[in-house]
Parts: C-alpha cells; structure tokens; sequence
C-alpha cells in the first residue's frame, strides 16, 4: 500500500491542497480503511497536511485515525473500514460524477484482495461495468494475506484477473512494489471501469514480516523496531 498510494499522490491525482471541495479534483477512497497509515504520509508528500500530524496518528482526540474518518482532516472525504463498502461507494461517486458531466475527475477505490470475498464488491463490479464507469479505478492490494489466514485458505477466488474481467472491467495485473509498473498501471487507459491487481508482499522489507500473517495486525517491540528500521535503511 505504501507504494500504490506514494505513487498516486506523486503526482497521478488530480488535487488542489488549497480548495480542497475543487469540483474536478479526483476521489481516493480508501476500502481497506486499516491501511490508513500507509495513507497520511501520501497526504503529506502531496503537500495536504502537515508532517507534524503523523506524530498524532491514533491518539486520543487527534485527527489521524485508525481508519479514515471523516473529522475535518484535508483529504480525507470518505470514512471507511467496514470491509466490502468501499467499492459501491466507488461506483456511486463515478456515477454522479458522470450524470453532472464532469469527464475530469476519477475515482480511486483501494481493496484488499481478502475483502474481494465480500459478495457485495461483486454486486458493485457489475454495476460499474453496466454504467460504463470509465472514470472509476479499483486497486487490489493483492498481498496474499487477511486477517484470518492466507486468502487461499480462506475462499479460493485466484484467477483474480479473469473474474474482473468476465465481470466486464478491464483488468491488468502489477508488481505492487515495482514504482515503474505502478506509474504505468495509473496511466493505462480504459473506455470502461478498470482494475488494477497489485502483487505485494506483506511486510515488504522487514525479514521477520514479509509474508507473515501475525503482522497483518500487530504491535512490535523496541527492539523489532530498531531491526526493522535498520533493514529499510539498508535498502536504501
């Protein structure tokens, strides 16, 4: 997530940090709401909040919340975090967008591939292709890895890219961690709704995290900490 999002507001969103209700800036919505943190620095990098924020994320009465809440933060203009929601949201936005004529606005919509077993992401799929949403991007963070388990354990639904497509989207698949890749998938073109499945690795860079279930959510200690900053600084 850290990377899809850093990419997106480097310079592939459309946003104005000083008229925040521009009505031709793009939609980011944030599905998988647990990934906020990967979120808020994207918004500082794109110069919307300030990077002393970051010092407040989940503390008490700040505005840098677990999941993105709709409490006056620049940025953030949908509250989400029940898994399943995010995408009909999506296809509501694309469609007002499109009824007011407005062909400059897209709607980024974040999923995780374990919320991809929600039949409701489906029902939204459908209605996105009826509606011919060309204005609407879905981006499955693909990392193999939900809350309870490995997805494949959980509900087989890989081939991911052949059952976007036989819902009717235009479907490509990425390296979520390749930036080159990110930048060209952002930039594909599509005449309907498009879907971006990104391949990563949960915990990508820290040894004792990449691919392991127990960090989906987890505390670490000082000294894993210490570890893990050292590795990522390592690696440039």
């Amino acid at each position: 997530m850290v990377e899809l999002l850093a990419v997106l507001y480097a310079g592939k969103i459309n946003y104005n940090p000083g008229n925040p209700e521009w009505e031709e800036r793009d939609r980011v919505i944030l599905s998988k709401g647990h990934a906020a943190l990967a979120l808020y620095p994207a918004l500082v990098q794109a110069g919307i909040i300030e990077r002393e924020c970051l010092a407040e994320f989940k503390k008490n009465g700040a505005l840098l919340s677990g999941h993105p809440s709709l409490n006056g933060l620049k940025g953030i203009e949908f509250a989400s975090g029940s898994l399943g929601q995010g995408l009909s949201l999506g296809v509501g936005v694309a469609l007002a967008l499109k009824k007011k004529q407005n062909t400059k606005s897209k709607v980024y919509v974040f999923l995780g591939d374990g919320e991809c077993d929600e039949g409701s992401v489906w029902e939204a799929a459908a209605s996105a292709a009826h509606y011919e949403l060309a204005n609407l991007v879905a981006i499955v963070d693909a990392n193999a890895i939900q809350y309870d388990g490995f997805t494949d354990e959980i509900l087989k639904m890989n081939p991911a890219k052949q059952k976007w497509i036989k819902f009717g989207w235009d479907a490509i698949e990425i390296d979520g961690h390749d930036i080159g890749q990110i930048w060209n998938g952002y930039d594909y073109e599509s005449d309907g709704p498009k879907v971006i499945i990104a391949n990563t690795v949960k915990g990508k860079g820290i040894s004792f995290m990449e691919g392991n279930k127990q960090f989906h959510n987890a505390r670490i200690s000082e000294e894993q900490y210490r570890t893990a900053m050292e590795e990522l600084e390592a690696d440039g």
